[in-house]
């Protein structure tokens, strides 16, 4: 990306790498209980700024479309602006670019990487004007055609109002980032009413973590927020669907190209528009133009099908209920496609999961239709094919597969369409990460040099115990050896003291009493210790030590709180009673563990299927 974007704060304005006292520890009851008391401010307030971004567009929509004042959220199917409507998107466009301009740059896209971005790059911190500006922006790109949902610029904002109410107290960049994952979460279950799908949308892409110290004060933010929805909104599911026909059995063949084709699109939209965006970016035309320009195609798009223009959530109702012809779909998928494209790639504020409902549930309904019309006794449900669709699409170009398994769920209330929604998702998934290795919310933050986990898995550090790891006959030395007759002998490549770092010290009786390590015996030479100085004077008295009984994560954590390499191995009822050493090599020994379980392919029971070797 190019340098007008504004980098993330510097790593000198953060909190100094203080080291956390035990009761504070952000795994701990007491903070998972502070942090969702939290979480209940962050819930309100997200489905508060829902309900606000809402009427904004509304006010919006109504004003430029319809020369009314209203807050509900028209169709602009039959918008009546003639000619106008060529240049009104770009005009909005226009104001867009000034707040980018003068404003912040952190309003540009769709949100969802802007929040990644701060929990990968910023420790969790997004400016308060984001808040502010973020749905301004997108109420004023969305009210003047865009054509995106709302849902993207509320889980930016949502995460911002986490994120800032994590910075107005004392916390951890850890709970910031739980806090931030609240708003996010909680924006999309006010947006859609889908808590649980808000839920594992904030998991699959911002927190990268299942633990009870986030999942507990995410479940109580989401819960909050969609019951703000349902008090200023309504009950009823944003997409009102009639009951489909799903048949996995006999509609295989069908559901196994319709996945194929998902994945395909989703590579198609994802490359479009970084496309898209690099062209923008290519000119010599000041950013601030960008959202302008990108509008002047919108409206042409739009002067072609007005419903390609708004949110477009009633225009995705009626394709769910299998209201629209062949050709009316394809040309949808065509102009949706090409305006949510070129209007997201200038820059301007918008949301992501609309758009690409729109295609996807176009493309399942032609989909279905075009095997009507060529398959005698096909008898594909359009609105069937249409919801998997929609869901397929966005899972796989943003590689939230069990976000949208949820999701449509939720908004179908129809447990029978799980089946099939599943499948195509999967199917569509795996086209896209054979294809692409970035995702459509990824891409641009791999730009930037960021890396984003996207498979999770438990450490193989917090499957091995300590006992499992150590070195159970390491090599020691007496507390009164000397100084001096250590150092010649590890300058002579002792092979036995040479094989760690350090060496515990033991007393007369054998018991644990120090460590001491090749930089201690260094360091004291060189400030000129004398001859006669013993080693436990040398090295350190009552060092840390692990249990054989304890996880090696929760001994390398010891390390990395007390800044050493290396801990001796103590029974835990006996702690002078010396049984291994741990250092850094067995905890790489730990990983080289799993990654052996992953590529070594054990011989099976039948021989015809065994790998031969070769050479």
């Amino acid at each position: 990306m190019t340098g007008r974007e504004e980098p993330p704060a510097q790593d000198e304005d953060d909190e100094p790498h203080a080291r956390p006292q035990r009761e504070s520890a952000p795994g701990s009851a007491y903070r998972t209980g502070w942090v969702s008391v939290l979480a209940v401010l962050v819930g309100l307030c997200a489905g508060g700024a829902a309900w606000v971004l809402y009427s904004l567009i509304g006010l919006v929509t109504n004003f430029v479309f319809y020369q009314r004042l209203g807050f509900d959220l028209p169709t602009l199917a039959h918008q009546s602006l003639g000619l106008w409507i060529l240049i009104v998107p770009s005009l909005g466009g226009l104001v867009v670019g000034l707040m980018i301009k003068y404003g912040t740059s952190r309003v540009r896209g769709h949100g969802i990487p802007e929040a990644m971005e701060a929990v990968l790059a910023n420790r969790s911190r997004i400016a308060p004007r984001v808040a502010i500006l973020k749905p301004l922006s997108a109420a004023v790109a969305i009210g003047t055609g865009g054509p995106f949902g709302a849902e993207g610029p509320i889980i930016q904002t949502g995460g911002a109002l986490g994120s800032v109410i994590g910075q107005l107290i004392d916390t951890t960049a850890a709970e910031r980032k739980v806090l931030l994952a609240c708003g996010a979460g909680a924006g999309m279950a006010a947006v859609f009413g889908t808590p649980i799908a808000g839920i594992i949308l904030a998991i699959e892409l911002l927190l990268f973590e299942f633990r009870s110290r986030s999942f507990i004060p995410l479940v109580i933010a989401t819960t909050l927020a969609t019951e703000v929805r349902y008090h200023l909104l309504g009950r009823g599911p944003i997409f009102q669907m009639q009951p489909a026909h799903y048949d996995v059995i006999s509609g295989l063949p069908f559901y196994l190209l319709l996945g194929l084709l998902c994945g395909l699109v989703a590579v198609a939209l994802t490359d479009g528009l970084y496309r898209v965006e690099d062209f923008f970016e290519s000119l010599s035309l000041d950013e601030m133009w960008w959202p302008a320009l990108g509008g002047l195609v919108l409206g042409v798009c739009g002067y072609l099908m007005p419903r390609v223009l708004g949110v477009g959530y009633d225009t995705i109702t009626e394709i769910l209920n299998g209201h629209f012809a062949l050709g009316l779909l394809a040309a949808l998928f065509l102009l949706k496609s090409i305006a949510f494209l070129v209007s997201l790639g200038s820059g301007t504020s918008g949301g992501l999961l609309a758009p690409t409902f729109m295609v996807g549930a176009s493309l399942g309904g032609a989909f279905a239709l075009t095997v009507n019309a060529v398959v005698p006794g096909a008898h594909l449900d359009p609105g069937a094919y249409a919801l998997v669709g929609m869901a397929a699409v966005f899972a796989s170009a943003a590689r939230a597969t069990f976000t949208l398994f949820v999701f449509a769920f939720e908004i179908t209330r129809d447990f029978n369409s799980i089946l099939p929604l599943m499948l195509v998702c999967v199917i569509a998934d795996a086209v896209s990460i054979k294809l692409m290795k970035q995702t459509i919310l990824t891409r641009k933050l791999a730009r930037r040099g960021l890396t984003v986990p996207q498979e999770f898995e438990v450490d193989a550090l917090q499957q091995v115990t300590v006992g499992e790891m150590m070195d159970r006959e390491p090599p020691t030395v007496p507390a009164s050896m000397k100084l001096s007759d250590l150092a010649d002998r590890l300058a002579d490549q002792d092979p036995e003291l040479s094989r760690h770092e350090g060496l515990p010290v033991l007393d007369a009786a054998g018991r644990l009493v120090g460590i001491i390590t090749h930089g201690d015996v260094l360091r004291q030479l060189e400030q000129g210790a004398g001859r006669d100085m013993d080693v436990l004077s040398a090295g350190t008295l009552d060092p840390v030590v692990a249990y054989p009984d304890e996880l090696v994560h929760d001994a390398v954590l010891k390390m990395l709180h007390h800044d050493v390499g290396r801990l001796p191995v103590v029974e835990r009822k006996d702690p002078g009673h010396l049984i291994g050493y741990l250092g850094r090599s067995a905890t790489l020994e730990a990983r080289l563990r799993r990654l052996q379980e992953e590529r070594e392919r054990e011989p099976g029971w039948l021989p015809l299927f065994r790998r031969r070797e070769h050479g």
